[in-house]
């Protein structure tokens, strides 16, 4: 079993999930059953996802989980897009957002390339 909260990619998807949640306060009431829900769902699914793939014991099945977690970056990646796109937050910087959420990518997948690495040898 392995501690996730030493993960820096953990911090950085919890930091990641609390600028969502200002970010979605911005959204308007009508997207509170649509893009809001799903987009903070999808957030707290980055760090959720390797949390508990850090519970796993072998390292394919926490390999899966960082592959979710992933996934889910992309997901708010997408859904923000799709918000700006639809200019549904007038004003909004979302290029701080991105960044947080490219640098969140690149770590997840720097994490599971070490696992891939580690399971091949």
């Amino acid at each position: 079993m392995r501690n996730f909260r030493k993960l820096d990619v953990w911090r950085e998807a919890i930091e990641l999930t609390k600028d969502i949640y200002i970010f979605k306060n911005k959204l308007p009431n009508s997207e509170t059953y649509g893009l809001t829900s799903q987009i903070t769902r999808a957030a707290i699914s980055i760090s959720s996802n390797l949390a508990e793939g850090c519970s796993r014991n072998s390292e394919k099945d926490l390999i899966r989980f960082i592959e979710y977690s992933l996934g889910s970056s992309f997901e708010v990646e997408n859904l923000l897009i799709l918000a700006k796109e639809l200019n549904l937050v007038e004003n909004f910087d979302y290029n701080p957002l991105f960044s947080k959420i490219e640098k969140v990518q690149k770590m997840t997948n720097a994490l599971k390339s070490y696992y891939l690495k580690s399971t091949n040898n």
